[in-house]
């Protein structure tokens, strides 16, 4: 176990982890504290604290947040996490059989609520809050600020993708944005696995665009089709197309991405959000997300 204490990255984590971090080429050490920092950035994700409150024991809170921050807006974090998998998938431990795609809102926190509005220079013409805009993940949505995450998981309950929208943005739309998304790295050469065997979705996910993009790609999949829409197809008669196939048994796999989403929200600053920025929450998300491909 690590020296720190629990929740920290164990010593076989930190073995996998490391090989897959930035290496300074500068004199003065500047990433020598990597590990320790690290704790730090999972404990706050973990826990949701601010980060002035971080504990003494991970060094200065301020160190470990603009590590966070910058890792997250150059794409550090993004790299660590297709790394990691592809060291996963190296070992055969991912489980292409079946991938399923399903959302989560996360409730946004008054923290995130983003700048304040600033007054229209032309007057009867007003600007949209920041925390309006889709570029940064947060919309109005059931009585609050809320940030969806779409989510496309693999058989061993780990996250293939992620992808960050407001939180009134439908599921459908999302689907092909979610799957284009997934690319796991082949260390041994060729190109990067992005195709599952097997697709799984709930009824947001039945659209024609949708199934016309799976099959192209020739991913099987398994997503029931809404009444309103078996209605509509029947009432178009040939024109409507053929009815859609179903397997209800194959369709109980379909908790695995579930079950995926309740993990990471185990994490509580993945589970309400924090970040007032887009891309530090998702590299929130991919940090939690990271911790749980460690954990094979």
């Amino acid at each position: 176990m690590s020296a720190w204490g629990r929740g920290d990255l164990t010593n076989g984590e930190w073995i996998r982890l490391k090989p897959h971090l930035p290496v300074s080429g500068r004199r003065d050490g500047r990433w020598s504290d990597h590990r320790r920092v690290i704790d730090g950035i999972l404990f706050r994700v973990r826990t949701g604290v601010l980060w002035r409150d971080l504990p003494e024991r991970f060094g200065s809170w301020k160190t470990a947040y603009e590590r966070h921050r910058r890792w997250s807006a150059d794409g550090t974090w993004d790299r660590v996490l297709s790394a990691v998998q592809a060291d996963a998938d190296l070992a055969d431990r991912i489980d292409w059989s079946m991938a399923s795609v399903d959302s989560t809102s996360c409730r946004a926190h008054q923290h995130a609520a983003g700048a304040r509005k600033k007054k229209p220079r032309v007057p009867n013409k007003g600007s949209t809050p920041r925390h309006h805009r889709p570029d940064e993940g947060l919309g109005r949505f059931r009585g609050g600020l809320t940030c969806k995450i779409h989510l496309a998981g693999e058989g061993g309950c780990r996250p293939l993708a992620f992808l960050l929208t407001p939180g009134q943005w439908g599921d459908a739309p999302q689907m092909i944005n979610v799957l284009e998304r997934i690319a796991v790295p082949r260390p041994q050469g060729g190109r990067p696995r992005t195709r599952p065997e097997h697709l799984g979705g709930d009824k947001a996910y039945s659209s024609r665009r949708n199934r016309r993009y799976l099959r192209r790609r020739r991913i099987k999949h398994t997503i029931p089709e809404p009444k309103d829409q078996r209605a509509n197809r029947k009432r178009c008669g040939s024109k409507g197309g053929r009815p859609t196939g179903f397997d209800s048994e194959t369709y109980k796999r379909r908790n695995e991405v579930e079950r995926t989403i309740n993990r990471l929200k185990n994490s509580r600053a993945v589970a309400t959000r924090y970040d007032k920025r887009a891309y530090v929450f998702h590299g929130t998300v991919a940090v939690a997300a990271i911790r749980l491909w460690l954990g094979l």
